[in-house]
């Protein structure tokens, strides 16, 4: 499967857990997800390509204890398993 497919799976699962997407071009220098006024946003810097929007928003998922009981493709189940490396 594609980056760019699991992108799209995971903005979908952020969007099914109430999070307003917001694809902006942030130049390389901000994304991921917060709160604000009781609003969950979720920032995609259209500046990274798809492996590092990818990343923005497994990160923000990953924070999520709902995300574990969610069915979701397999190959977002993974990505959302694997640790990103230092």
């Amino acid at each position: 499967m594609h980056t760019v497919e699991v992108l799209e799976q995971a903005l979908d699962l952020a969007n099914r857990l109430g999070y307003e997407i917001r694809q902006e071009w942030l130049g390389g220098n901000g994304g991921g997800g917060c709160e604000l006024m009781g609003r969950k946003l979720l920032f995609i810097d259209l500046a990274l390509g798809p492996a590092e929007q990818l990343d923005q928003a497994v990160d923000t998922l990953r924070r999520d204890p709902r995300v574990a009981n969610l069915p979701m493709p397999r190959q977002l189940r993974q990505s959302l398993a694997m640790r990103k490396s230092a």
